[in-house]
């Protein structure tokens, strides 16, 4: 661990190998080492920190889209998927629900009554959770009072701007314990008091306009010495407001993480990628290697951010193949700014945020919602299972995602398999990551016997097997006769 929060890079050759940092007043690594991947693993956690126990409501199926615009629109979806009698945990209200940035509460034209709107949800057993974004607007209602008291991020040059989207803004200063306080304050009053107990906590690098990162002043020192802990503080104002208002097994959402992120409740997404198989594969690689890191909260968009049509039948493949792996992540989650988008105006006549495209699991044709449906139940039906890997994670530091290497070390395959891997031990997972693809091979690992989920057919380990994979079947094998409750359910 390279435990230097400076602005830097770190450099893997063939001859060399360099950890640098831009500008320190102090350099520190920590080196962990044991006989197994899962031990290092484990001692790293011990040392960086461990994730609390993911809430039950957190396990299951999460809804989401680029953006529900009203109270009633969001509202009339959480009914449909209660009317169709699907399980759904979690369905989120995403940026733009607020007059200006920094004012952290809900906009009142377009979110009448949030406590009646979270009423109803809870009623349905579905949580809501509200995006956050760490920018203040010069023209908010709090703007003023956090520039005199100090809670803003400060520039050694020019406008104190940070970022220019939809209007001039500066972030608060998350390293500051005042600015974090404030912020919670804020949030507690407008959000969690009105039973929102989940938060996206968007543009969590910070994301600036220019990324001058000597410019930049935080309450710990210059952004170039210290800019890699904003994420950590970022999570600390929501983790510690939370716990200190008494909730448990804390859960947020977050698009940025630092060593030890995970110790206050982050779930760690890769941000707004691009629908193709492409991305596909390399988001398959950055979750794994996100457990590695020390962060088994990981999850993704499943059918990526952008470029997706719902009536396009090569996005609908994808869609239904990334839907099938994002079952056997650690949170399972639907979004996305679909295409063609729809132009908002306000009241006033005001362009605002556009909305996408519908992206619910019926947005996709008859017969690929049937599939998805399949999936949404199967993930139900794993659910004793997936909380024990959360109880592995809490308890351990072990990923949730595993390469296929970490569980089996000892054979020298599976360091180079880069397409499959364990869900925990006793679930191997080979998601289709090419589009026309209708098979797939799979090395089962030798001393154990597997199971194929999709139509029970054992295998001995040892050998590497072709395996059949319609649109609508993952290959999933299951270790040694364990989970066999789930044979044939998808």
């Amino acid at each position: 661990l390279w435990n230097n929060p400076a602005v830097g890079r770190c450099v893997f050759g063939a001859n060399i190998t360099s950890w640098e940092a831009e500008s320190t007043k102090g350099m520190d690594y920590w080196i962990t080492a044991g006989d197994t991947p899962a031990e290092i693993e484990e001692a790293y956690a011990g040392a960086t920190g461990r994730v609390p126990m993911m809430p039950e409501y957190a396990m299951g199926f999460w809804q989401c889209k680029l953006r529900y615009q009203t109270q009633e629109e969001l509202l009339q979806v959480a009914r449909e998927y209660k009317r169709l009698g699907l399980p759904i945990s979690v369905i989120v209200m995403d940026f733009f629900h607020w007059p200006k940035q920094g004012e952290w509460r809900f906009d009142p034209t377009y979110w009448p009554d949030p406590d009646g709107m979270i009423r109803e949800l809870k009623e349905m057993g579905i949580e809501l959770m509200v995006s956050i974004w760490p920018t203040v607007d010069r023209a908010s209602e709090n703007y003023e009072e956090m520039l005199e008291k100090g809670y803003l991020i400060r520039t050694d040059r020019g406008f104190r701007v940070g970022l220019d989207f939809e209007g001039p803004t500066i972030h608060y200063d998350a390293t500051n314990p005042g600015a974090r306080k404030y912020l919670w304050e804020k949030a507690k009053k407008n959000y969690f008091d009105k039973g929102v107990k989940i938060f996206w906590l968007d543009e969590a690098e910070p994301e600036y306009t220019v990324y001058d990162f000597d410019n930049y002043r935080y309450y710990l020192g210059p952004n170039v010495q210290i800019g890699n802990l904003y994420p950590v503080y970022y999570a600390r104002t929501f983790y510690e407001g939370q716990e200190a208002a008494g909730q448990e097994n804390i859960i947020n959402l977050l698009r940025c993480a630092w060593a030890g992120s995970q110790k206050y409740g982050a779930l760690v997404w890769s941000g707004d990628i691009h629908s193709s198989f492409d991305s596909l594969r390399n988001q398959f690689a950055a979750g794994l290697n996100m457990g590695l890191a020390g962060i088994p909260w990981w999850t993704t968009d499943i059918g990526g951010f952008s470029g997706g049509n719902p009536e396009d039948e090569s996005f609908r493949r994808l869609l239904v193949r990334w839907f099938e792996w994002g079952t056997f992540c650690p949170v399972m989650r639907l979004h996305g700014d679909r295409v063609p988008s729809q132009r908002v105006m306000n009241q006033a006549g005001e362009v605002m945020q556009p909305t996408g495209a519908d992206n619910e699991v019926w947005s996709f044709g008859g017969e690929n919602c049937e599939t998805l449906v399949k999936y949404i139940r199967f993930r139900e039906a794993m659910r004793p299972y997936t909380r024990k890997l959360m109880e592995e994670a809490h308890t351990l530091g072990r990923p949730v995602m595993r390469t296929m290497f970490y569980e089996f070390p000892e054979q020298e395959c599976c360091w180079d398999m880069k397409e499959q891997y364990m869900y925990g031990s006793d679930m191997l997972v080979a998601p289709v990551m090419y589009e026309d693809a209708v098979e797939r091979q799979v090395y089962l690992p030798a001393g154990a016997k597997w199971t194929l989920v999709h139509d029970g057919t054992e295998y001995e380990g040892g050998q590497t097997v072709t395996v059949k994979a319609d649109l609508d079947v993952i290959p999933v094998f299951l270790r040694d006769g364990k989970l066999s409750e789930l044979v044939g359910l998808i």
